[in-house]
């Protein structure tokens, strides 16, 4: 996904990726949500990808892959279809 992304200009975090699940819930029960998550075997990949900061920040913001920090903005103009 990342690398046909990066060949046709798109933003991987606005297209459709289907069999994904994003769970937000209380940090004392991340740890235990995601080893419960990775007993089935399409779980094994399960992962705490981020933490809530604070609550009165009205924005997201993502670390890079080089370490640098970015603001996720929403999608400005239509989603690409999705393709099933």
């Amino acid at each position: 996904v990342k690398g046909i992304c990066e060949l046709l200009g798109l933003d991987p975090l606005h297209v459709a990726n289907e069999g994904k699940v994003l769970i937000m819930c209380a940090a004392e029960d991340a740890e235990r949500i995601v080893a419960k998550m990775r007993e089935h075997p399409l779980g094994k990949d399960a992962a705490i990808i981020a933490e809530v900061q604070s609550v009165d920040e009205s924005y997201v913001t993502m670390t890079t892959a080089f370490g640098g920090v970015r603001r996720v903005d929403w999608l400005s103009g239509e989603q690409l279809p999705r393709i099933c």
